[in-house]
C-alpha cells in the first residue's frame, strides 16, 4: 500500500500522527500517580483500582496486531481517524466516570481506541513521507514514545498537586482530549492510501490473539496485589495455549496476521527482543522510583515528580542527539546506552530516598539522556535492516512487544521491591538490581542486531533508498 503525501501537506504529517502518539503512550502510565485519589472519591477497592490502571494496557497490548491488519485492508488514515475519535471520546468519559465500573470500561475503550492508532503511524511515517525524511520521523517517533511514558508521572503529579478547578484525578484525563481533537482535525492532511484489494483478515488468528495477549495481561496486572490466586496462574498457563494455536494458524492460514518473514527474518525477531527485553526495565523503572519515593521516602506526588524531573529532562536531550549517533555508531549506540543504564542502575540505590535525594540528580540525568538516545533510535535502527516484507508486520509487533515488555516488567520489578528485605533500602536495592540485569541483557541482544553492520550507516538517514523498511 502505497501514498506519499503532497509537498505542502508532508510537513504536517508527522505532528499530527506524533501529537496522538504522546497522548496515547501519556495515559499508559498518567492514571498511576492518581491512584490514592481516584479510589478515595470513586469509593473503589484495591482490586477496582489495579483493573482500571490495567484496563488501559489490556486493550491496547491485545489489539496491536489486528489493528495494523486492519490498516493495510481498510486504509492508514481511516483506521487512525476512528482510534483518534474513540480515544478522544473515551477519555472524556474517564474524566467524568462517576462509579469505578464506569471507569474501568472507560479506560477499556480508552486502550482500544490507542491500539487502532498506534501501528497506523508507523505505517504512515513509512508511506507517506518521503525517503529522506524517513529515519528522521523513525527518530521522532521514538523519542515521542519515550518521553512520553517519563512524562506521565511527572505530569500527573503535577496535576494531582495543582488540582486545576478543583476536578483533581479528573485532569489526568481530560487533559489528553484537546491533544486528540487537534489531531483528529489534523488527521485530513493525512494522505488516503488505497485499501488492499482482496486481502482478507484472518478473524481466527484475531481472536486467538486478543484472547491470549488478554490472559497473559491481565493476571501479569492483577495477581501481584491479589497474591496469586489460582486463576492468575490458570490464565498464565492458558495463555501459553491459546497463543500457541494463534502461531500455529499463522503458519497456515492464506492471510495471516504476521507476515511468515517477519517470523523469519533475523533482524526483526532481533530487534522485537530486543524491544520486549528492554521495555522490562522500562516503565518499570519509573513505577519504581515514584513507589519508593511516595510510600518508603513519605514525598508527596509532587515532591517524586521534581525529584525524578532529570531524568525526564535529559531523556528529551538525549532523544535530540540520536539521531546524528545512530548514523555515525548504528546499533553500538544501544549498547552504549544500555550498559550506561547498568551503571545508573546500580548507583541509584544508595541514593534515591536518602537524607539528601538531589545528590541522585546527576545518575538520574545520565539515565534520562541513555533511555532518550536509545527509544529515539531502536525503532529506526530495526526497520533499517528489516526485509520489506516484514515492515507491515512489525508495525503492530513493535508496539506489542514494548507493552508486553511493560506489563512483564512492572510485574517482575514489584516482586523484586516486595521481595524479604532488612528495610526499604534494602528492597530499593533488589529492584535496582533487577533493573541492572534487564538492562545488561539489552546490551547483550543489541550487539546480535550489530552483527554485520557497516562502520558508518549513512543508509539510516533515508531507509528507502536501499529499498529497506518500506511498506509496500
Amino acid at each position: 500500500m502505497t501514498s506519499v503525501a503532497r509537498p505542502a501537506a508532508s510537513k504536517l504529517v508527522l505532528p499530527v500522527v506524533l501529537s496522538a502518539t504522546f497522548v496515547q503512550l501519556l495515559s499508559v502510565t498518567i492514571a498511576q500517580v492518581a491512584a490514592p485519589e481516584i479510589q478515595h472519591d470513586l469509593h473503589a477497592s484495591p482490586g477496582e483500582v489495579q483493573l482500571m490502571l490495567a484496563a488501559y494496557t489490556l486493550s491496547y497490548a491485545c489489539l496491536l496486531i489486528t489493528a495494523a491488519r486492519l490498516g493495510d485492508r481498510y486504509g492508514y488514515r481511516r483506521l487512525f481517524t476512528i482510534g483518534t475519535a474513540v480515544f478522544a471520546l473515551a477519555s472524556a468519559v474517564c474524566s467524568f466516570a462517576s462509579t469505578p465500573a464506569m471507569l474501568i470500561a472507560a479506560r477499556l475503550v480508552q486502550g482500544a481506541g490507542s491500539s487502532l492508532v498506534a501501528p497506523q503511524v508507523l505505517s504512515i511515517i513509512q508511506t507517506a513521507l518521503p525517503a529522506s525524511r524517513r529515519a528522521h520521523a523513525l527518530g521522532l517517533y521514538g523519542a515521542t514514545m519515550g518521553v512520553a511514558s517519563l512524562v506521565g508521572p511527572l505530569l500527573g503529579g503535577l496535576l494531582i498537586g495543582a488540582d486545576p478547578l478543583g476536578m483533581g484525578w479528573r485532569s489526568i484525563f481530560l487533559v489528553t482530549v484537546p491533544v486528540a481533537l487537534a489531531a483528529l482535525a489534523g488527521a485530513r492532511v493525512l494522505p488516503r492510501s488505497r485499501p488492499a484489494d482482496g486481502q482478507r483478515i484472518d478473524a481466527l488468528g484475531a481472536v486467538l490473539a486478543t484472547i491470549g495477549f488478554g490472559m497473559l495481561i491481565l493476571p501479569l496486572a492483577l495477581g501481584p496485589n491479589a497474591g496469586w490466586p489460582p486463576w492468575t496462574l490458570g490464565s498464565l498457563a492458558g495463555s501459553a495455549v491459546v497463543l500457541g494455536g494463534f502461531a500455529a494458524t499463522q503458519r497456515r492460514s492464506s492471510d495471516p496476521l504476521i507476515h511468515p518473514a517477519a517470523l523469519r527474518d533475523r533482524t526483526a525477531r532481533s530487534g522485537i527482543l530486543l524491544v520486549f527485553v528492554f521495555n522490562t526495565g522500562v516503565p518499570s523503572f519509573t513505577y519504581l522510583l515514584f513507589l519508593h519515593l511516595e510510600q518508603a521516602a513519605g514525598y508527596s506526588a509532587l515532591a517524586a515528580a521534581a525529584l525524578s524531573s532529570p531524568f525526564a529532562a535529559a531523556a528529551i536531550v538525549g532523544s535530540r542527539c540520536a539521531a546524528g549517533l545512530a548514523r555515525r555508531h548504528g546499533p553500538r549506540l544501544l549498547t552504549a546506552a544500555a550498559l550506561a543504564l547498568v551503571v545508573v542502575m546500580v548507583g541509584l540505590a544508595p541514593l534515591v530516598g536518602s537524607a539528601v535525594p538531589w545528590m541522585a540528580a546527576p545518575l538520574l540525568a545520565l539515565g534520562g539522556a541513555a533511555f532518550g538516545a536509545f527509544t529515539a533510535s531502536v525503532f529506526s535502527l530495526v526497520l533499517a535492516r528489516a526485509n520489506t516484507d516484514t515492515a507491515g508486520s512489525l508495525s503492530g509487533l513493535l508496539p506489542t512487544a514494548q507493552q508486553l515488555g511493560g506489563s512483564v516488567g512492572i510485574t517482575l520489578a514489584a516482586l523484586a521491591y516486595f521481595a524479604p528485605a532488612a528495610d526499604s533500602g534494602d528492597a530499593f536495592w533488589h529492584a535496582m538490581l533487577y533493573q541492572a540485569g534487564v538492562f545488561a541483557l539489552t546490551a547483550v541482544i543489541s550487539l546480535r542486531l550489530g552483527q554485520g553492520w557497516p562502520s558508518r550507516i549513512s543508509g539510516v538517514r533515508g531507509l528507502a533508498d536501499s529499498g529497506q523498511g518500506v511498506s509496500r
